[in-house]
């Protein structure tokens, strides 16, 4: 089944989940956007629907499919080094400079935020980034901090993983264009519903009322379930704005046998993990950020269940690109822009944990989304 390509999705209406950030109407003054309004729009997603269209990020991949391989890297490459924040559910994690992200701690920015397959080994990755930041851009003490998924030995071999060339190479390929989803980068070995269903990359925005955009980029590697058991429909989906998710259908009665998330033969209840980074244009202070961490972790709440097990990482970054004025947990001023871009956050989250699905292409055994229930993709828009 060959690769689906990004592509940019026309804008729309917004859902009632996503409609309750609005301002209803009337004159607005909005700290996020640093401008007065004098009609409230619609959000809509970004010219790609994409992470990238947070202005300040670029997203870069490798991986390979080739025998004993089925693994990958993504790398989001941050040049005006933002600051950061992070929010940990899952009881299994696997992550490294997280604590630099720390509120408490002394928190410069991030040079690039590492999501990769390999399990522990994938720290290999981060080094790599590390390494091309010096040479190519001169970073002397670089800060990529990165989280992992365990796919160990789904190509055939537990040797076959992701090393540091290949956080090099990814780093090189950065772009701030239309992303590739599905299974591409640390999305390559990703499987959900607890092998039940093929994992992969997804990732959506919005861009809000006041001109702020929010992004979410997520590798989808979960014991829980993506879908519906009672219509066998994707449950990130029903958030879709407009006719993002034009063409997909519920499937038929005759297709519909929902996967639960119980362990299938051969899988590793423990070899799980959702892993994510989501962006704003605004600027934030740090505590800010790791609150708005926090409130996407409900995004994958809503689009997989169950998430944050105990055999879950389950890991959400976040970024905030914008200059000026950073928004602050501890002024009341600031708490509606906070609560909307938060709010913002988890429903692109959510977004994108459909995409994932919906792009991802089987591979060996694993049968993709799409494979699984042909009548509800087949009128998608390619």
């Amino acid at each position: 089944m060959a690769f689906r390509r990004a592509r940019p999705l026309a804008a729309g209406l917004v859902s009632a989940a996503v409609g309750v950030s609005l301002v209803l109407g009337g004159t607005d003054t909005s700290p996020a956007a640093g401008r007065t309004l004098t009609a409230a729009t619609a959000p809509e997603p970004g010219p790609f629907n994409a992470l990238t269209d947070v202005p300040g990020i670029r997203v870069g991949r490798v991986q390979s499919t080739r025998a004993p391989y089925l693994t990958g890297a993504t790398v989001v490459y941050t040049p005006s080094r933002p600051l950061a924040g992070v929010d940990v559910r899952g009881g299994s994690p696997g992550t490294w400079t997280t604590d630099t992200l720390d509120p408490v701690n002394a928190n410069p920015g991030v040079d690039a935020i590492v999501l990769t397959g390999g399990s522990d080994w994938g720290l290999d990755v981060g080094v790599g980034a590390m390494h091309w930041l010096e040479d190519r851009k001169g970073v002397s003490s670089p800060i990529v901090p990165g989280a992992v998924i365990w796919d160990i030995g789904r190509g055939g071999s537990e040797q076959a993983r992701p090393t540091a060339s290949w956080g090099y190479r990814a780093m090189q390929a950065a772009e701030d264009g239309p992303v590739r989803q599905g299974t591409v980068g640390a999305g390559t070995g990703a499987l959900a519903a607890a092998g039940a269903l093929k994992g992969g990359v997804g990732t959506a925005s919005v861009t809000l009322d006041d001109g702020t955009v929010v992004g979410a980029l997520v590798v989808v590697n979960a014991l829980g379930t993506t879908v519906n058991p009672k219509d066998c429909t994707l449950l990130g989906a029903a958030l879709g704005i407009g006719d993002e998710f034009a063409g997909l259908r519920r499937p038929s009665p005759a297709e519909c046998r929902p996967v639960t998330g119980t362990p299938q033969d051969g899988t590793n209840p423990a070899g799980n993990t959702t892993i994510a980074v989501v962006a704003t244009s605004a600027a934030m202070e740090n505590a800010a950020l790791t609150r708005m961490a926090a409130a996407a972790q409900d995004g994958l709440a809503r689009a997989i269940r169950p998430s944050h097990t105990l055999s879950d990482g389950d890991t959400i970054f976040s970024l905030a690109t914008g200059t000026g004025r950073r928004l602050s947990n501890a002024d009341p001023h600031d708490m509606r822009a906070l609560t909307r871009i938060g709010s913002a956050a988890a429903d692109a989250l959510s977004r994108a944990v459909a995409h994932a699905m919906i792009e991802a292409t089987s591979v060996r055994k694993y049968k993709s989304y799409c494979d699984t229930y042909p009548s509800a993709c087949v009128h998608l828009r390619r």
